[in-house]
């Protein structure tokens, strides 16, 4: 945070020099061709591949009129109202308003828009696709909800500090095919690193709360929620280079694949996300995510645990009691009822974080048309406490084929921490 904070410092000097400037960028001519149904059509359906609804819908509150909360390391920022209320609204905004804010980050004013919207990814959205979300937006109800002003801390709700921000960390840019790859593995491309903006998680992220160069899918934890996005180019996380490409579909679709299933923050972008892609798109996004170069392995394997050391024997036992009617006395799992823990990535990745917050707070796969009744496991955070629960984690991240390092009782402490506070 500090080393953060002292970059800004040194870049008050462009900061400034920026918020002077906010309205630099040429203007476009304004679109004023009315909305056909095919246009909201199809910017409905961007709405959901971007998953729009989720931030932009406040917990028991209308659809896209704004108030959720979105936790991040620097503050909290409030999703803003996209419905055509004149005063609270987009009903004053143009088209050509609607494209700069998703291509540059700046509002109707000009002002600059905090980089929790994801608009280095938007960015790279195409002229008729912002027009189509444009236009969906507009047909809906409008809401009268008035914006509720960002929590960020100082100095990341000075103006300046955004600018600076931009400058070290944003350059506008729509996306450009490759024209050495299929149109299929390009519109895949567009989707996961535009409207899909899936390193926005699957990334790592600087003091600053920018994604490091070169991280893109290369996993990372995310911010203010402390979740672990595995790595889509790590064999050993979440990479999917070498599934079947239906299971990888059906993952995407459903929630749920041969010996997989998702949960925590991913379960929301399946059910309200990928479950809606159109059968091309869902092709084309599997396509692509299995061309992703990967990362060679050079970890060097844990020492194997000592099965009379006390913990693993304490972990096998409180297996026995709490785990085994379900997932198998050997980790073998029971179908999509109960996933497989003897070889499960989630279980064995370097980082224990999503295994211990299954464990405490429980997992549930979304409720998908594919999936509309799915298993769930209860949470065990009220029954194990922080010695337990580590000695547990210790023994099925080591038993069957297993090995990753121990879990310390402070470990699962700090992530029951976590856990109330979200």
């Amino acid at each position: 945070m500090r080393r953060g904070i002292a970059i800004v410092g040194a870049s008050i000097a462009i900061g400034a020099a920026l918020v002077v400037s906010r309205t630099e960028t040429p203007s476009r001519p304004e679109i004023t061709t009315p909305a056909t149904s095919a246009s909201i059509a199809k910017g409905e359906y961007l709405a959901r591949v971007g998953q729009c609804e989720g931030c932009h819908t406040a917990r028991g509150g209308e659809r896209y009129a704004g108030g959720r909360g979105i936790v991040t390391p620097f503050g909290t920022v409030y999703a803003t109202n996209l419905t055509p209320d004149p005063d609270t609204g987009l009903g004053r905004w143009t088209r050509t308003d609607f494209r700069r804010a998703l291509h540059e980050g700046r509002s109707k004013d000009g002002h600059a828009l905090t980089p929790a919207f994801p608009y280095t990814n938007f960015t790279r959205i195409t002229s008729d696709d912002a027009a189509a979300l444009y236009d969906y937006l507009q047909s809906l109800p409008p809401v009268a909800r008035k914006n509720r002003p960002h929590a960020l801390r100082f100095p990341y709700d000075r103006p300046w500090m955004i600018a600076a921000w931009r400058a070290l960390n944003f350059t506008p840019g729509e996306f450009v095919p490759d024209t050495s790859r299929s149109a299929s593995l390009n519109r895949g491309a567009y989707l996961v690193h535009g409207l899909g903006h899936c390193d926005a998680c699957h990334a790592q992220r600087n003091a600053m709360g920018a994604v490091v160069s070169g991280t893109s899918l290369a996993g990372g934890t995310m911010p203010g929620l402390g979740w672990y996005a595995p790595s889509l180019r790590d064999s050993h996380e979440g990479s999917v280079a070498h599934w079947k490409p239906e299971d990888v579909a059906s993952l995407l679709a459903t929630g749920i694949a041969p010996g997989a299933s998702v949960a925590g923050p991913m379960a929301e972008v399946v059910r309200r996300g990928t479950q809606h892609y159109s059968t091309d798109d869902l092709r084309a996004v599997v396509e692509y995510l299995q061309s992703v170069p990967q990362v060679r392995d050079s970890s060097t394997p844990p020492p194997a645990i000592d099965p009379k050391d006390p913990v693993f024997v304490r972990g096998q036992k409180l297996y026995a009691d709490h785990c085994a009617d379900c997932h198998g006395q050997d980790g073998e799992g029971a179908g999509a009822a109960a996933p497989a823990l003897a070889g499960n990535r989630v279980v064995t990745m370097a980082s224990a974080t999503n295994a211990i917050r299954a464990v405490l707070m429980g997992g549930f796969a979304p409720v998908t048309d594919g999936n509309p009744r799915p298993f769930g496991m209860p949470p065990f955070g009220q029954v194990l406490g922080d010695a337990d629960a580590a000695a547990l984690m210790t023994y099925v991240r080591n038993a069957w084929g297993n090995a990753a390092p121990e879990v310390s009782a402070l470990a699962i402490n700090r992530e029951r921490g976590a856990a109330v506070e979200e």
